[in-house]
């Protein structure tokens, strides 16, 4: 289990998470021994890219260390709340709420979720050098072992030391933050899946590069501003009443599908009228074709044939000459549009000579003739929606200012109804902060009429102490993650009594526990090979928390129902094909009852024994393998996989 990450993580490098990513779609690029041959991948691409001429990039202290960060596998274990997720409005719960580093919580999302969540939202530090934020990891990596890695000099190695360790706030610091973080979240999205970023403008642009960098700037979506306040009565210069909220999604080709069209984005009823011959272009609305105001063009002050042969021009005129009013199309394609019927004319008595000349507007051609799907006009300017809301969402729940600089709720209900959800989606937020999410998720799908999606959510904060002086701390509170797990609880009871719906109120609640440095020298000290042992490494963990991890890094995700199976003094425990042993105490009788569950129970297939190699002597593993081998030769004639974690 954990010596295993520990011992796997010290042959990782910076760029192994890409590599896996190219040996699964372009293995042809791989030679023998296993390593990427760039000339064969340059040879398989040319036809379509020059891969001599580079674009710019975004380049920063730590960035290699950063993607270092993020291929190395996370050394916690999963602790579930017990009394808490055994609770009736808990039990089945498939909401989420994890306390813990949000890099490991997304490294272990990872190993369940990825490529299954279809919309991520984080409002994460801005850096302002007022709001705390000071980059400190717990990786303790030498100088050398750095050199090795990332194949830099030992200078640039102790910068990055230097960087790491000594509580910086540069922008390099907080992109160094921020990247591996992006990288992991970019590979929990779905296909069509959108990811929004708050931020204001103190790293607004560093950000907006990072994620070209992360998604790719044809992943872009847009850039929401938000006004957050009305004004700044003490501001010096000029006043910033708004932030921003980039949005990516996880596959350009994605795009038209990821976003639900708007309510507002079209009003169908304006399609009132309808040629008789050309069903296929749907219904259409006229429009006039002349315009006045700016840019004026002599190309594009022409008179137009109407019916009767009387001659139109722009304004009703019925004589050539400039008052500043055009056409809107060429005298090319308005010959175009009359040809194919893209043109009309409507009696007017407004118009000099009588006619109106318009432009079709159809519902499912625009007027080039091509096929359109209506986009969702959502507007890039956010409104209504201040932070004074924000704080009033949480007083109504707490009856006092129990957490600064919470988002409104509305917000979030506001973004979430941009995206396309389909029932069961998930939303993760992994700075979750005072849970303004979960609430707005509650609200979200409480909303039946509106919404009647039924989405999960994914919740992880940091376990960040709160201010000893604060209300917070005063009021019970040590940590800002305790702060959310009871405002969910609130929001619930509030949402249920308001609207009675029947959803999902509750979440279950696990903790990222880091092994305690007398716990690894434990671990180290512990001799597989020894014939008899007596061995209590189980109890620094515990059952429960050794099966979660176990179950999210075989893909069965968080809270996974698990099966006792009975043998003749031993309880093993399966789920899906995975049938684990964690506790002591195997022997032969058990063994005979497996085999014999293996022969007579037809829906009895585990194909991987997992054991808990802390728990078993040399003697006790041996027989598991061994007696595991006659499988092979029974009816079911199968192979059980033997995997033996530490």
């Amino acid at each position: 289990m954990i010596k295993d990450i520990l011992q796997s993580n010290e042959t990782v490098t910076s760029n192994a998470q890409t590599v896996e990513v190219l040996h699964t779609h372009f293995p042809q690029c791989f030679n023998k021994e296993g390593l990427f041959d760039i000339d064969k991948f340059k040879n398989l691409i040319k036809a379509d890219v020059d891969v001599t001429h580079e674009g710019y990039d975004l380049n920063f202290l730590g960035k290699n260390y950063a993607k270092l960060l993020a291929s190395v596998d996370t050394s916690t274990v999963i602790q579930p709340d017990m009394e808490h997720n055994t609770k009736p409005e808990n039990a089945n719960s498939k909401n989420l709420y994890i306390s813990g580093d949000n890099l490991d919580g997304l490294k272990h999302l990872l190993k369940s979720y990825a490529g299954a969540v279809k919309c991520i939202y984080i409002d994460p530090p801005y850096n302002t050098g007022t709001d705390g934020f000071v980059y400190n990891d717990k990786f303790n990596y030498t100088a050398e072992e750095l050199t090795a890695k990332l194949s830099i000099s030992d200078e640039q190695s102790q910068k990055i030391l230097d960087l790491t360790r000594r509580g910086s706030a540069s922008h390099s610091a907080w992109l160094t933050f921020m990247f591996p973080r992006l990288l992991l979240s970019r590979d929990l999205l779905k296909s069509d899946g959108v990811i929004f970023i708050s931020i204001d403008d103190n790293e607004q642009a560093n950000l907006k590069l990072l994620c070209d960098s992360v998604f790719g700037e044809e992943s872009f979506i847009a850039q929401f501003s938000w006004q957050k306040k009305t004004g700044a009565s003490d501001a010096v210069g000029i006043a910033t009443i708004t932030e921003n909220i980039l949005t990516y999604t996880k596959n350009k080709d994605f795009i038209g599908t990821a976003f639900s069209k708007n309510e507002n984005s079209f009003d169908e009823n304006r399609y009132d009228s309808k040629d008789e011959y050309i069903e296929e272009r749907g219904t259409y609305y006229p429009d006039n074709l002349d315009r006045g105001g700016l840019n004026y063009s002599d190309s594009l002050n022409f008179g137009i044939a109407c019916p009767d042969g009387t001659i139109a021009f722009p304004n009703g005129r019925n004589e050539y000459f400039n008052d500043g009013w055009i056409w809107k199309w060429s005298k090319k394609k308005v010959q175009w549009g009359i040809v194919n019927g893209f043109i009309e004319f409507r009696k007017s008595k407004t118009k000099a000579n009588g006619w109106a000349v318009c432009y079709k507007n159809y519902m499912y051609v625009d007027n080039e003739g091509n096929e359109t799907s209506r986009s969702a006009a959502h507007k890039n300017l956010l409104l209504n929606l201040l932070n004074t809301k924000g704080t009033s969402d949480l007083k109504t729940l707490f009856n006092q200012d129990i957490f600064k600089n919470s988002k409104p709720v509305d917000l979030i209900v506001e973004l979430i109804s941009y995206v396309n959800f389909e029932e069961k989606d998930i939303i993760i937020d992994f700075f979750s902060g005072s849970a303004t999410t979960a609430q707005s998720v509650l609200k979200v799908n409480s909303t039946d009429n509106v919404f009647n999606k039924k989405i999960r959510f994914i919740l992880i904060q940091l376990k960040e102490e709160c201010n000893l002086n604060s209300k917070a701390f005063l009021s019970g509170y040590k940590t800002i993650d305790e702060i959310g797990q009871e405002r969910i609880r609130r929001a619930a009871i509030k949402i249920k009594a308001e609207t009675g719906a029947d959803i999902d109120y509750g979440f279950k609640h696990y903790t990222l526990i880091e092994p305690s440095v007398e716990t690894l020298d434990k671990l180290e000290e512990f001799n597989a090979s020894e014939i008899f042992t007596d061995n209590d490494t189980l109890s620094l963990f515990g059952k429960e928390t050794v099966l979660e991890t176990w179950l999210v890094k075989d893909g069965y995700g968080f809270g996974a129902k698990v099966q006792e199976v009975k043998l003749s003094n031993y309880t093993a425990y399966l789920c899906g094909k995975h049938l684990y042993f964690i506790e002591a105490g195997i022997n032969e009788n058990d063994m005979v009852a497996l085999l014999d569950k293996y022969q007579q129970d037809p829906a009895f297939s585990p194909e991987n024994i997992v054991v808990f190699g802390y728990s078993f002597n040399f003697s006790q593993t041996e027989m598991l393998r061994k007696n595991l081998f006659v499988l092979k030769d029974s009816h079911k004639n199968m192979k059980a996989n033997f995997d033996i974690r530490y």
